[in-house]
């Protein structure tokens, strides 16, 4: 009987399953299950070992309190592992609110502010008011900002407080999607989207 060997024994541990499951569900969160938390603490050299064979990277960031799974980059085309994470392809709009909120967060770091950023859907309409061609249907856009709200929400970049559906707490990992070398170029990249937003020349 041969003798097992450390990772081996590390695999077979239901800890170890419990938390990569819950990485392959989503985002695990140092406040929402602190238990799990300190569990991915402990097992974080297992867990990264055992999703990389699945082609996945662990992204976890212990002094802000989150990690998740994101596919490695694969460079070769020949025996490419299949994407157990499928890319986000997010909209037009849903991009901007992120990049927005990032420049909020941001903001809010550099003046000293609290650990916690909180935004209003009336503040998040004004951020993106801003970017609307003269003559648009002001409206109907604004009318759908809460589709937007709903898909970052759903994404985990932000969660409604309890008791006011209108005021949302920014969640850190909008860091690690949106990243220090974008932020750089943010404001390059608000003038790729005014100009994408503009209303065509001779256009019916």
């Amino acid at each position: 009987m041969h003798n097992e060997t450390q990772q081996e024994a590390a695999q077979r541990d239901p800890k170890l399953s419990a938390v990569v499951v819950a990485l392959c569900k989503g985002m695990v969160d140092r406040e929402n299950d602190s238990k799990l938390w300190q569990l991915l603490l402990n097992m974080q050299l297992a867990v990264s070992e055992y999703v990389e064979v699945l082609g996945l990277s662990l992204i976890l960031d212990e002094a802000e309190g989150y990690a998740f799974l994101r596919a490695s980059e694969q460079s070769g085309e020949e025996d490419k592992i299949p994407r157990l994470i499928a890319r986000r392809q997010l909209s037009f709009h849903v991009s901007l609110l992120l990049a927005l909120l990032r420049e909020r967060m941001a903001e809010s770091d550099a003046s000293g502010g609290e650990a916690r950023v909180m935004v209003s859907r009336d503040e998040i309409v004004e951020m993106i008011r801003v970017f609307l061609p003269e003559g648009s249907n002001e409206v109907r856009l604004i009318d759908q900002v809460d589709g937007y709200i709903n898909q970052t929400v759903k994404m985990g970049f932000a969660r409604a407080l309890k008791g006011s559906e209108k005021m949302f707490e920014l969640h850190r990992i909008i860091k690690s999607f949106v990243d220090a070398q974008w932020l750089a170029e943010f404001d390059l990249r608000l003038a790729e989207y005014k100009q994408l937003l503009q209303p065509k020349v001779g256009a019916a």
